[in-house]
């Protein structure tokens, strides 16, 4: 799928593109890239299936990662999510990553999900610190329309998958 995301240093939008990793072979990142996942043991894991986000212009180096699978068949869960080391803090080199992957979950859960859970995505913030887990889990909500649901999860209703897509996607 082909997006833009924002040149930081230039800020300008550049093309990029989100890939299936199983249809392109791609070799994915792990913590001994300076990652906090391991996507190369991950992406094998039955039932995911792996995305990368790639620039146009440097299509050999990943910006962001993300897996996504159904639990039993029709709930859409984003398992793994995120952007590359060089893609953080105020140093990073590109932003609106995070929201294209984020966006292109909620999209597969509108392709894959059945029933009740059709445009519901669901996903899980675990942190090792409690603080961080709750600083995560506002960002989510108020820059990705992520509600909490128990103590960990938290779900993208459709309404705001749909306006995600519409910001990041389109």
């Amino acid at each position: 799928m082909k997006i833009k995301i924002l040149n930081v240093n230039d800020n300008i939008f550049v093309d990029a593109e989100i890939i299936d990793t199983a249809q392109n072979k791609i070799v994915l990142p792990s913590i001994t890239e300076a990652w906090r996942f391991n996507f190369k043991k991950h992406s094998k894991t039955k039932g995911f299936k792996t995305f990368v986000l790639i620039c146009e212009e440097t299509s050999n180096i990943i910006e962001g990662c993300l897996i996504f699978k159904m639990k039993d068949k029709i709930e859409p869960y984003m398992a793994f999510i995120e952007v590359a080391p060089h893609n953080k803090s105020e140093n990073r080199k590109y932003d609106k990553v995070a929201g294209c992957l984020i966006a292109f979950a909620c999209r597969l859960s509108f392709i894959h999900g059945e029933g009740d859970y059709k445009g519901w995505l669901a996903f899980d913030v675990l942190e090792e610190y409690k603080e961080n887990e709750i600083k995560l889990m506002s960002l989510y909500s108020k820059k990705y329309n992520a509600l909490k649901f128990g103590k960990t999860t938290m779900v993208i209703p459709p309404e705001g998958g749909e306006k995600l897509i519409n910001e990041f996607l389109k």
